[in-house]
């Protein structure tokens, strides 16, 4: 029997994938960005989103947990994906379009969803809205960090 943390996660991985549409000329464009001289902790970047992946996934998964199959669930369901989807869409379309504007509104939509998300998932879970936390604080760091590359970059907004 296929578990509901299985459809989940692999839902998630599939969709993360969808960062990785971008072509290598495009990464050339984004290595010539300065960026603030705050964000020292670059490196870690990919292994923080991995962890706030994972606290979303296991948010999902207690909130489907809790009433599965039920419309509201699923109403839910859709907006755990619209938010991964606005998350994994930041780094092609920033990269693609040559436009840290265009990430700083992803960026801000993504900050909106998951705060949206959280406090819609509070009555159900506490614990699935603490969860969706480090999405909510990491996309409102990288959020500001993309706004603040617009200033250093003014020909890349």
């Amino acid at each position: 029997m296929i578990k509901s943390w299985m459809v989940i996660a692999g839902v998630t991985l599939l969709v993360a994938f969808g960062s990785f549409f971008f072509k290598p000329r495009d990464l050339v464009w984004g290595a010539y960005l300065k960026r603030p001289k705050w964000l020292v902790f670059e490196p870690a970047i990919p292994i923080i989103w991995t962890i706030v992946f994972v606290c979303g996934t296991k948010s999902a998964i207690r909130i489907w947990d809790n009433d599965p199959g039920s419309p509201k669930t699923w109403l839910l369901m859709g907006g755990y994906l619209l938010l991964e989807i606005a998350t994994v869409a930041y780094i092609p379309a920033t990269l693609r379009l040559r436009s840290l504007k265009a990430g700083t509104i992803l960026g801000a939509t993504g900050l909106i969803l998951g705060v949206l998300l959280t406090l819609a998932v509070w009555s159900i879970s506490g614990q699935a809205a603490l969860l969706l936390l480090p999405y909510v604080i990491w996309s409102a760091i990288g959020t500001n960090a993309t706004s603040e590359m617009i200033e250093e970059n003014p020909d890349a907004a």
